[in-house]
């Protein structure tokens, strides 16, 4: 196993740093309230070194869910390894998400979690960016089942999937109701979800 060089482990503790401080900015007084330039003094670096490690202003908060961009592809690559095919390795991930309270399945309810997920899922922009975030998850998945046409229109309908449930789940808890109340119809809906998406994906069962 690789492991990240002292140069590297910087430059990651500076996304995470600076992220968090903009997020924690964000939520206390509203992501067009905040300026770049704001989050760079309260950072303490200058706003063009803040532009190097984030293009954007909303890759300052999608930075906090960025190493789930390649998550559904790493799970195939993994259960591949195990002898599994795509979707029960897939299916398997997302119901351990599910029970394990993992935010990325939206059953999770703590006051944080919920906070970030108001900002991000309340904020334009950042849905908007959040669209490319799941289309670059659509093609790392897409890469790993193979390539072409096909691989697309499957990796499609995966990520989609999860997506919806996810959605579904968030929707629930953001309008009061308890995670541990959800979780039972969450984990029910994405066993269907999953059933059907084997139905028409054969292959990757």
């Amino acid at each position: 196993m690789t492991h990240p060089g002292l140069r590297e482990r910087k430059k990651q503790r500076m996304y995470q740093a600076v992220s968090e401080i903009a997020i924690r900015l964000f939520m206390e007084r509203g992501f067009d309230a905040v300026s770049v330039a704001e989050v760079a003094a309260a950072a303490e670096i200058s706003k063009p070194t803040l532009f190097r490690y984030f293009p954007a202003k909303e890759d300052l908060v999608l930075h906090r869910i960025a190493d789930h961009e390649d998550e559904a592809a790493r799970v195939v690559v993994a259960g591949r390894a195990e002898g599994v095919a795509p979707l029960p390795a897939l299916r398997r991930h997302f119901l351990d998400g599910i029970a394990a309270g993992d935010p990325i399945t939206g059953v999770n309810d703590h006051p944080a979690v919920r906070a970030f997920y108001d900002l991000l899922y309340g904020t334009p922009s950042l849905v908007g960016r959040l669209h490319a975030h799941l289309e670059r998850s659509e093609a790392a998945l897409a890469e790993v089942l193979g390539g072409g046409l096909d691989a697309r229109l499957a990796a499609g309908q995966i990520i989609a999937v999860r997506r919806i449930l996810a959605e579904e789940n968030w929707r629930r808890i953001a309008a009061g109701e308890r995670a541990e109340d959800v979780r039972r119809d969450a984990v029910a809906a994405a066993e269907r979800a999953f059933a059907v998406l084997g139905a028409g994906l054969r292959e990757l069962t």
